[in-house]
């Protein structure tokens, strides 16, 4: 059975700031964006599969990136955990979405994150191919699995 390869679409709402960064965008500002998420595999050929013919169940795949990224940042404030304690616990006390990381939250360094949590939940046989994240309706950044190892 032929290699397939499968994508899904997903969208969501996240505000973030680039501490240190020399330009508008250190500034606490929004986004809406769209998660394009690429897998492949063979289609399951085992006639007592009931999911035969399916390299994976787009409900399955919908689960894990909803749980491993929607859930978590929808509707976020992103910051890096270097901002200043301070204001990370203000804001904590009054927000009840706010997710520190540990990168520099742009569209690249989040897709990175992005690969490693969705990657480490596909089942035997899938394998996490590329993802695409349009912060903007005209700017993306992208990433290969053939690229990172």
């Amino acid at each position: 059975m032929a290699v397939i390869r499968l994508t899904k679409e997903f969208s969501f709402e996240a505000a973030h700031a680039l501490g240190g960064y020399d330009g508008p965008c250190r500034e606490i500002h929004g986004h809406s964006y769209r998660l394009f998420v690429t897998v492949k595999g063979r289609p399951s050929t085992d006639a007592e599969d009931p999911k035969q013919g399916m390299v994976i169940d787009f409900g399955l795949l919908k689960r894990i990136v909803n749980e491993e990224v929607v859930a978590r940042f929808d509707h976020a404030l992103v910051l890096r955990t270097t901002t200043d304690p301070k204001l990370l616990e203000q804001l904590a006390a009054r927000f009840d979405n706010l997710v520190t990381v540990d990168y520099q939250p742009t569209c690249e360094n989040m897709l990175d994150d992005f690969a490693r949590r969705i990657a480490r939940r596909l089942p035997a046989g899938v394998a996490l191919h590329a993802l695409r994240l349009h912060e903007t309706a005209t700017s993306y950044a992208e990433w290969f699995a053939g690229e990172n190892g």
